[in-house]
């Protein structure tokens, strides 16, 4: 019997529903040195974000993502490590540019940039403070 549609989820990585106006983004290009564009997140899970820019980004561009979670959203403030930010590398896999307005968009993360980032993560999206995102 197949599973339908509505059922199946395709993710590996459960997603959960972040603050947008209060979770911020920075993004950087791997040819330069700074972060250059700033936006918000929806959602994250320990693979990918999904998250808005004012301009978009080609998807299969590979990017350097800062995303700094809100203090009262994580679990165990006095294991955050430097800041309350996690840094990881992603590939950009879709947009969508078709509103007006902030591009939405999503990346799938590659790999985290610096040691405890994962965990730091893992942490903030199993300690049950966040909603599960539809």
């Amino acid at each position: 019997m197949a599973v339908p549609t509505a059922e199946f989820n395709r993710r590996r990585h459960e997603r959960f529903q972040l603050v947008p106006q209060y979770t911020p983004v920075s993004v950087r290009f791997l040819d330069s040195e700074h972060f250059t564009q700033d936006g918000h997140a929806y959602n994250i899970s320990e693979g990918g974000i999904q998250f808005e820019l004012d301009r978009g980004i080609e998807p299969g561009t590979a990017v350097a993502l800062q995303v700094t979670v809100p203090h009262d959203q994580w679990t165990e403030c006095r294991d955050l490590g430097p800041g309350r930010s996690i840094f990881v590398f992603a590939n950009v896999v879709w947009l969508d540019d078709e509103e007006p307005g902030p591009v939405r968009m999503a990346a799938v993360f590659t790999r985290f940039a610096r040691a405890g980032d994962r965990e730091r993560l893992i942490r903030q999206i199993s300690g049950g403070r966040l909603r599960r995102a539809a």
